[in-house]
């Protein structure tokens, strides 16, 4: 049997659940099943979240991935910013997270491109304490970027069968319409359709959705349409593109099975239909997290949680794991997907 992949996994914002997700889904069958993990981060963080889920196993702080010997009582940690647990107190907002997460980051970027890691998930991060840090990037999405010098880039979000692609992510919704180009929209058609086939899906139906209501019916309420999404459209039409659809139903659609993946036009169009989808808030237990994010067209496989630091559940073990799961299980498949 060839030996399962390396994953990284990237401890997010110390005050938030991210150290606490990953322990809990490192217990989860499938998840463990899938590869060889070791955490980026901070041992100690990593220590007290152990109190707060009651992870049994030991943690061991290694150097880097060589060290590691991926035994299954054990979870190894790459120390990447020396810190006391005092100075990140659970869900407050601070600079030493914010650059203990970013350290981290970049730490498992590094790995990954010099081949010592086949694959990141990372837990997540607080633009905020980012930002108090002096490190000014709008999210993962834009550091990954940065480190793997890629310019053309998008991310794509996955709830079972809805899968959502984005023209503009980490931007105001009037830097959104502004970047709705037909260059930008072809090139993202060009990102989804190859993250398609690698999962399998021969020949992608991609629809791609209308920026302004009723997808500008006919100039009526918006030319962006006319002038820029319908030529990329056809200028993409042999790469399986379809539209552009109106984006109130496509969604709806595409997660019924007509479509393979929808390409929205900003960050919020996108991203409310798949957290519809994939978040339920309500229950006794608190709130059920699923889908991921995944960023393409990067040297670096890396798969998300769709979901952010939940500083109000951090430090009570509560937090659901789900999407974490989901996130290291995708970036296993990844990455046997990209060694065959």
């Amino acid at each position: 049997m060839p030996e399962k992949p390396i994953v990284g996994i990237t401890m997010g914002d110390a005050a938030g659940i991210g150290p606490e997700i990953i322990l809990k889904a490192l217990l989860n069958p499938e998840a463990r099943g899938a590869a060889r993990y070791l955490v980026y981060g901070s041992p100690a963080v990593m220590e007290r979240a152990a109190s707060f889920v009651g992870w049994k196993g030991r943690i061991r702080e290694v150097a880097g991935p060589a060290d590691c010997r991926f035994e299954e009582d054990a979870l190894e940690v790459v120390s990447c910013r020396h810190i006391e647990p005092a100075e990140c107190r659970i869900g407050e907002v601070s600079s030493a997270c914010g650059d203990l997460a970013f350290q981290s980051i970049r730490r498992a970027i590094v790995d990954a491109l010099a081949g010592l890691i086949d694959a990141t998930a990372t837990a997540p991060i607080n633009k905020d304490a980012l930002s108090r840090a002096g490190h000014k990037f709008a999210g993962h999405t834009e550091i990954y970027a940065h480190f793997t010098n890629t310019s053309d880039y998008t991310m794509l979000l996955m709830e079972g069968s809805l899968r959502v692609v984005h023209v503009s992510t980490h931007v105001s919704l009037r830097q959104a319409i502004e970047l709705v180009k037909k260059d930008r929209v072809v090139s993202v058609i060009r990102l989804v359709r190859e993250a398609l086939i690698g999962m399998g899906i021969a020949n992608p139906r991609i629809a791609v959705a209308g920026l302004n209501p009723h997808a500008g019916e006919n100039g009526l309420f918006g030319r962006e349409e006319i002038e820029e999404i319908a030529p990329a459209v056809a200028e993409a039409a042999g790469l399986g593109a379809l539209g552009p659809f109106p984006p109130d139903t496509v969604f709806s659609r595409a997660a019924g099975g007509e479509y393979d993946a929808v390409v929205a036009m900003y960050h919020d169009q996108g991203h409310i239909p798949l957290k519809m989808a994939g978040f339920r808030y309500g229950g006794s237990e608190g709130p059920k997290i699923s889908g991921i994010n995944i960023t393409l067209g990067t040297p670096v496989i890396r798969c998300s949680v769709d979901h952010g630091t939940a500083f109000d559940r951090a430090g009570t073990g509560t937090a659901d794991e789900g999407s974490m799961v989901s996130a290291m299980v995708a970036a296993a498949g990844m990455a046997r997907s990209k060694k065959k």
